[in-house]
């Protein structure tokens, strides 16, 4: 039985959503989204409710059910209050600045990072040592900061690098002084 798949999803206020063929449709005060899903999941939109429904228990078609409902869920958080990844730099002389739509690192190369930033989302830098990254896609979101924290992921001795403003790092102990 599939939990999320099962969840009787709410709509929230200033939000709609249709379906038309094998495609949902979320509307909201921050923008559009779309989802095509598969042909065997039907999703119902009832009053106020989102229900996905599965037609047996294969397990390919279970899994797409709780697919299914998990993104229409995120597309519907998404334009109602958007996502937001906050990422920070840790090291000496590790610094980032914003300019438009491009993100410049210094994180200990030779030579500056430029990284541009994708459309539908916004960057900010409320420090030299801080980037927020936002908008209304959870999946482009949580990916471009990716991208940005594999240009310097945090080593574990002296915890240096790009990090998630959540992350923890395991550190380990450097070498031991010989006898």
């Amino acid at each position: 039985m599939s939990r999320i798949g099962n969840r009787i999803l709410e709509i929230p206020q200033g939000v709609t959503v249709t379906v038309a063929d094998n495609t949902v449709t979320v509307k909201g005060p921050k923008g559009e989204l779309n989802y095509t899903f598969d042909k065997n999941i039907s999703v119902i939109v009832e009053e106020n409710v989102v229900k996905t429904t599965r037609p047996n228990d294969l397990k390919q078609i279970k899994s797409l059910h709780g697919t299914t409902n998990a993104h229409i869920a995120n597309m519907m958080t998404g334009v109602s209050t958007g996502f937001v990844k906050d990422l920070e730099i840790t090291g000496v002389g590790y610094r980032c600045s914003v300019q438009g739509k491009t993100i410049d690192l210094s994180v200990g190369y030779s030579h500056p990072v430029k990284i541009e930033v994708p459309e539908g989302l916004t960057v900010t830098s409320n420090s030299n040592t801080e980037l927020s990254i936002a908008g209304i896609d959870i999946q482009k979101v949580n990916e471009f900061a990716a991208n940005v924290r594999k240009v310097r992921p945090p080593e574990p001795y002296k915890g240096k690098g790009i990090r998630y403003k959540d992350e923890h790092i395991r550190r380990k102990e450097g070498k031991k002084a010989s006898k």
